[in-house]
């Protein structure tokens, strides 16, 4: 266990210490989703997520919300209960749309600190090793309405404020804006999108150089980054489904899509403009009360560190779900799809979905 915690300590430094502007990957912890449902799907949600957790994944979403309020819950925990993530959520309907607040954490503590590990004369003090925690915080404002008073046509926007703090060394702040739209066509179809970061998210960065750095013999360790600055580029996610009623008590539920992000990643279909993967999942519900779920996204092309033969990595996923009346109970277990490991997590969500119907 110590050696993760040491491992985790230099990871977060470095990484850190190498930062740019523009960064591929910055404010991840809000693309993970949120709701047991979505996750279980693969994120295959994007046309078909309506309710409290649509802000994750289409602030458009929250126009389906048929009853006056509702609030919602999540909870899991990664790499052996390390890391751990919670979502709170709540959303009211109001005369012309509906308006949502989300809050997020990622967080990982007792991080063992040893950057006083050794000191100006490089001996070794292990009273000098310190924990901290490192976590990531967001508050969301969504709105959803009709534009034009277009029934067919659902729209929703986030405004995005994000705090991220990395124990005594580093603290940011951040704002952004998402924004997407659904579109129910005709025969059950319905179509849906999201641009995370419409207008770039932008970080700012405090560095605390002196519980940073490390002076060894004259020679300085872990020297602050020169940019404090952070710009996450927009991502684009896009996706179509359809109920198909198998009878008046059965019906399943697919999606299907494409992720976009701006940037050469190990996606499938990458170049130096854009990346693109799929995704897919399906649900299938009984007198919509119990519903099992699956799912597959974030395919990508690696390297076999055996035997160097590049290979396609995927993430499957999988959950069910319950409802009894307003409430709402649902579970989903994925693989963290880093490296091909087999990383499994657990995600527990709950919803309530309390007051009258509300009149469209």
């Amino acid at each position: 266990m110590m050696k993760k915690y040491f491992l985790l300590t230099f990871l977060m430094i470095f990484g850190f210490s190498q930062s740019q502007i523009i960064r591929k990957y910055s404010n991840e912890f809000l693309n993970i989703g949120a709701g047991a449902r979505g996750l279980a799907m693969g994120g295959a949600v994007i046309s078909s997520q309506d309710d409290v957790y649509s802000p994750m994944w289409n602030p458009a979403g929250l126009m389906a919300i048929e009853r006056d309020w509702q609030g919602a819950a999540m909870h899991a925990e990664y790499f052996e209960s390390i890391a751990k993530y919670d979502y709170l959520a709540y959303a009211k309907v109001l005369e012309e749309g509906v308006f949502g607040v989300s809050v997020v954490r990622l967080g990982v503590d007792n991080i063992l600190n040893t950057t006083q590990l050794i000191d100006t004369e490089g001996n070794i003090d292990y009273d000098k090793i310190t924990k901290f925690s490192q976590s990531d915080y967001a508050a969301i404002l969504s709105y959803a309405f009709h534009p034009g008073g277009n029934p067919k046509l659902d729209v929703g926007v986030n405004a995005k404020i994000v705090y991220r703090n990395v124990g005594k060394f580093a603290s940011g702040y951040g704002f952004g804006f998402d924004v997407g739209a659904i579109y129910k066509g005709d025969n059950g179809w319905r179509f849906g999108g999201m641009l995370r970061d419409a207008t770039t998210t932008v970080n700012f960065w405090s560095v605390n150089q002196k519980e940073l750095s490390t002076v060894v013999n004259g020679e300085e360790f872990n020297p602050a980054p020169k940019d404090k600055m952070e710009l996450t580029m927009p991502k684009l996610n896009v996706g179509a489904s359809k109920k198909f009623d198998i009878n008046s008590s059965v019906y399943v539920l697919p999606e299907a899509g494409i992720n976009v992000d701006f940037a050469k990643t190990a996606a499938l279909v990458s170049s130096d403009f854009a990346s693109i993967t799929p995704y897919a999942g399906a649900e299938l519900g009984y007198q919509k009360m119990i519903f099992v779920r699956l799912g597959v996204n974030r395919f990508q092309s690696i390297t076999d560190i055996e035997d160097l033969k590049r290979k396609v990595s995927f993430q499957p996923s999988a959950g069910i779900g319950i409802r009894y009346r307003g409430l709402t109970l649902d579970y989903a277990i994925t693989n963290s799809g880093i490296g091909g490991s087999n990383f499994y997590s657990n995600f527990f969500s709950l919803k309530l979905d309390m007051g009258e119907f509300r009149n469209d």
